[in-house]
């Protein structure tokens, strides 16, 4: 299992969307245990250093390493690109 790190503005966003905010960290986890079996909820993003991890209706935008992930951002599918 890959470890996962958040950023301040990751952190922020789990904390704003409280009611979704388990749903999405289990998911982030179940892809950072099997990135296989999410590989179809996981796209890199074209002309971007990261990629993006759909829960939902919310986006989930990481940096992943052989090691690690590190959660760049976390936000409704709208405004999360901006």
């Amino acid at each position: 299992m890959k470890t996962i790190l958040y950023t301040r503005a990751a952190a922020r966003a789990l904390r704003k969307h409280g009611n979704m905010a388990a749903r999405i960290t289990a998911k982030i986890e179940d892809y950072a245990r099997d990135p296989a079996a999410l590989a179809n909820v996981v796209t890199e993003m074209a002309g971007k250093d990261y990629r993006r991890l759909r829960v939902g209706d919310f986006r989930v935008l990481l940096r992943e390493t052989a090691t690690e992930i590190t959660v760049l951002d976390i936000g409704p599918r709208g405004g999360i690109y901006d």
